[in-house]
């Protein structure tokens, strides 16, 4: 195993230490911001994430063997994920619901509480809101996370399929398909009537579940296996998703989806994925 160990500016003395902590055999340069500790001893592995999680570093560990080309099929979440915002949030905000929209949203990426109910309870506030909210908040608020070009340019690069699956809405994830060129999408869709939310979705509910079926039907038509297939989430409507690939990324995640996945990001942006996808 190599430990591959990033922040936005590691000192020296804490790769040294990190090296010595796990026995590694040498201390590669990945980037400007990532470094693969070779050899790395991974009975260490409590020692080193208590030194990371004290210092800031992200930290995982990564078989030898692991190539990016191996894989066939990045699937990532929307809200708080690819994008930096909860579309339903911003939304809610144009009535000046966004506490009452933002405190559910919340409770439902804890776990807390079921997400299709969640996400009924939210949509029926926005009863009567004009559709140009929708625009809007693409317009002036929607922003991609930071490094979510880079890794998006890398893996379409080695060939990899990009499907972007959300409990959202396909007001933003068609859009987002066009903008960065991605191969599928699935989301919600809002009822508009006369121009106004209806307060309904349309359809069955993209939820967790929904998620972990559009990842297989995916994988499926692509003919890959699980370990071909890279999830990205943050909440806890992506649990069950993230259990259907052979590498999970929790990315600015809420505990519980950190504590399940094989990797957590707390500091990078979503360019640290791609060390975590070997050479």
């Amino acid at each position: 195993m190599n430990l591959i160990v990033q922040g936005h500016d590691i000192p020296t003395p804490h790769l040294k230490r990190l090296a010595t902590l796990s026995s590694a055999t040498a201390i590669e340069a990945v980037s400007p911001t990532a470094f693969r500790l070779v050899s790395a001893n991974e009975q260490s592995r409590a020692d080193v994430t208590a030194y990371c999680d004290t210092e800031g570093i992200d930290c995982g560990w990564v078989p030898d063997e692991r190539r990016l080309a191996d894989f066939g099929l990045l699937v990532m979440d929307m809200d708080s994920t690819l994008i930096t915002i909860e579309c339903i949030d911003e939304i809610a905000d144009m009535q000046g619901l966004k506490p009452s929209v933002a405190a559910i949203t919340e409770a439902a990426m804890r776990g807390e509480i079921d997400f299709a109910e969640s996400l009924r309870q939210r949509v029926s506030l926005l009863a009567g809101l004009d559709e140009s909210a929708l625009a809007q908040v693409y317009d002036a608020r929607l922003k991609l996370s930071p490094g979510a070009g880079s890794l998006l340019d890398v893996v379409k690069a080695v060939g990899l399929k990009t499907l972007l699956v959300s409990g959202g809405f396909t007001y933003f994830t068609e859009r987002l398909k066009a903008r960065l060129n991605l191969d599928y999408t699935a989301a919600n869709t809002l009822e508009i009537r006369g121009g106004k939310l209806t307060g309904r979705v349309l359809g069955d509910i993209v939820d967790a579940q929904g998620k972990a079926d559009w990842l297989n039907r995916v994988r499926a038509e692509l003919h890959l296996v699980r370990d071909q297939v890279i999830a990205l989430g943050d909440g806890a409507n992506d649990l069950k998703m993230m259990a259907q690939a052979g590498v999970s990324v929790a990315y600015h995640a809420k505990p519980v989806v950190r504590a399940q996945a094989h990797y957590a990001l707390n500091t990078m942006g979503l360019d640290g994925v791609i060390p975590l996808l070997g050479r």
